[in-house]
C-alpha cells in the first residue's frame, strides 16, 4: 500500500469492529421509529442502500456505541446521501450518559465535516492517538449536508483493532 493510500483506506491490520460492539447496550437518540440505527449498523442491513437510519424531530443524531472489550479506533465510516446525509460529525470516546442537553459542554475526541466522498464510503481517519483505549464511542451528528430537517444515514461502521 503506497503512502499517499494508506492514510485514506483502511489498513490491512485494521479490522471491522462490528463482533466488539455490545449491542446490547447500543443507544440513539432521535432517531425515525421506522428508520433505526441497526439499519446503518448491523451487517447485510448497512449494505442495503435501501435502509436508511434516519432522524426524526431535527436533524441531529446521537449515537452510543459501547463495545465488549476496549479498542483501538483507527477509522469510521459514516455513509450516506449527498443530500441528507451528516455533515458535521463529532466524536468523542469513553462518555456515558451524553444528551442532547449536555453534548456540548464535552469537547469532542475528533471531529469532522464530511466530503462528498466520504459520504460514499471513505473512511475518516481518527486521531489515533485519542483513540488507544476505547470503551464507547458517541457519535454526534451535528447536521447535515443540505440544512434540511432529516439526516439519513445508510452506513456507520468502525474500523480499528484490539
Amino acid at each position: 500500500m503506497a503512502v499517499a493510500e494508506s492514510a485514506t483506506a483502511i489498513q490491512r491490520n485494521q479490522v471491522d469492529l462490528l463482533d466488539f460492539i455490545d449491542c446490547s447496550g447500543v443507544e440513539c437518540h432521535n432517531q425515525s421509529s421506522g428508520h433505526l440505527l441497526a439499519d446503518a449498523l448491523k451487517q447485510g442491513y448497512r449494505e442495503d442502500e435501501g435502509l436508511n437510519l434516519e432522524s426524526d424531530a431535527d436533524e441531529q443524531l446521537l449515537i452510543y456505541i459501547p463495545f465488549t472489550q476496549v479498542v483501538k479506533l483507527h477509522s469510521i465510516v459514516v455513509k450516506g446521501s449527498k443530500e441528507e446525509g451528516p455533515k458535521t460529525v463529532k466524536l468523542f470516546t469513553n462518555r456515558e450518559h451524553m444528551g442532547f442537553s449536555n453534548v456540548n459542554d464535552f469537547t469532542p475526541s475528533d471531529a469532522a465535516v464530511l466530503s462528498l466522498d466520504n459520504l460514499k464510503g471513505k473512511p475518516i481517519v481518527v486521531k489515533y492517538v485519542k483513540f488507544q483505549n476505547v470503551r464507547s464511542l458517541t457519535i454526534f451528528i451535528e447536521d447535515n449536508q443540505s440544512g434540511s430537517e432529516i439526516t439519513k444515514v445508510q452506513k456507520i461502521a468502525s474500523y480499528g483493532s484490539m
